[in-house]
């Protein structure tokens, strides 16, 4: 018996064509138990919809990548963990978005009513006095990447570092930034 052989024919051992053809089987068998997972990691019913579906999205692109059926539940629940986890980091830049928008679209029809020129003005500041508190190379990694929107990979060319550098940097930089306006009690 040749070793490829040996390999599917254990017990809950699949080949990526029985996976596919099985692949709807497993979902029911598992989605529950996966999304009462995603609801405590998330926080909240809708998110946990929302990530489920892209889990299951992510999963059926990467379907021939599984093995051994039994391990679906995990694996399935791993991608889900990680698709809360970027849910819950965009919902936490939300506000900041937010008002950036809202600077903007103001700035663009030039009709800021006194309390929004006020709550702008506040945002700045803090924003600004948490910045400029922050060692030089995170800074400019932040802002390049947060405020002027660069691609990660063009904002590594633009520093002359590397991609797992800057990645390094800017996840330093994001801790620093809300701890500082923590610290300034701007949100």
């Amino acid at each position: 018996m040749s070793q490829e052989s040996k390999i599917v024919s254990e017990p809950g051992d699949l080949r990526p064509v029985d996976l596919a053809t099985n692949f709807e089987a497993l979902v029911v068998q598992h989605k529950d138990a996966v999304y009462r997972q995603l609801v405590r990691v998330c926080g909240n019913q809708d998110d946990a919809e929302d990530a489920l579906v892209e889990s299951l999205l992510a999963a059926y692109k990467a379907a021939d990548q599984l093995r051994d059926k039994d391990a679906f539940r995990g694996w399935l629940a791993s991608i889900g963990r990680r698709v809360c986890m970027k849910i819950r980091k965009q919902d936490r830049l939300a506000p900041i978005i937010q008002l950036a928008e809202l600077d903007q679209e103001r700035l663009a029809s030039s009709q800021l009513s006194p309390e929004d020129s006020a709550m702008l003005s506040d945002t700045h500041r803090c924003v600004k006095s948490a910045l400029d508190r922050l060692d030089p190379k995170y800074a400019e990694v932040y802002q390049l990447v947060d405020l002027q929107e660069f691609k990660l990979q063009e904002a590594a060319d633009s520093l002359g570092i590397t991609l797992e550098a800057l990645k390094s940097r800017l996840h330093r930089a994001r801790a620093m930034m809300r701890e500082a306006l923590d610290v300034e009690m701007c949100f």
